[in-house]
């Protein structure tokens, strides 16, 4: 009852900060975000029972910490997409990454942060957890490093900052 009582109360607040528009709120629209976060805390209990753990205030914190890593790796590779755009030297290709994440939540976060990195892709997961990455310039040198740092050298320290959060 608590979960239930704690994600509506969550839902609510969510309902009005977005509803905001520099006025006070009607009555129809704080009467609407009672009904809807009533709905979405009784969809999502269960959920939030299960993945509990992940909601804990560390992991928050962890992944706030993340963000300007992340930012910093995706203004990088920003510039790094430009210059190839510009030149034409690309050497696109997919590439296998074995992060040797434990669970699908840090391996969901590695692929999304991959993702969103421009100039990769990520493109599928097998059933051992191996990653496989569209990557707009392959290096030769890629295929001479050790299994453990070809994910360091296709997406930085991401696998490390996934099993923070996720594990």
């Amino acid at each position: 009852m608590l979960v239930f009582i704690g994600t509506t109360v969550f839902c609510f607040i969510l309902w009005l900060l977005f509803t905001f528009n520099g006025n006070v709120w009607q009555w129809d629209e704080i009467s609407a975000g009672i009904i809807f976060s009533i709905i979405a805390g009784a969809i999502s209990r269960k959920i939030v029972i299960k993945e509990y753990k992940q909601l804990s205030p560390k992991k928050w914190l962890l992944f706030i910490a993340y963000l300007p890593r992340f930012f910093y790796e995706m203004a990088k590779a920003n510039f790094d997409v430009a210059y190839r755009v510009i030149t034409g030297k690309i050497n696109p290709g997919i590439v296998k990454l074995s992060p040797n994440l434990k669970n699908n939540l840090s391996l969901t976060i590695l692929a999304n942060s991959i993702t969103l990195t421009p100039g990769t892709l990520s493109v599928d997961v097998d059933d051992e957890k191996n990653l496989y990455v569209h990557w707009i310039n392959v290096k030769p040198e890629f295929f001479e490093v050790s299994k453990e740092c070809k994910c360091k050298y296709v997406c930085s320290t991401f696998p490390d900052w996934a099993r923070r959060i996720g594990e």
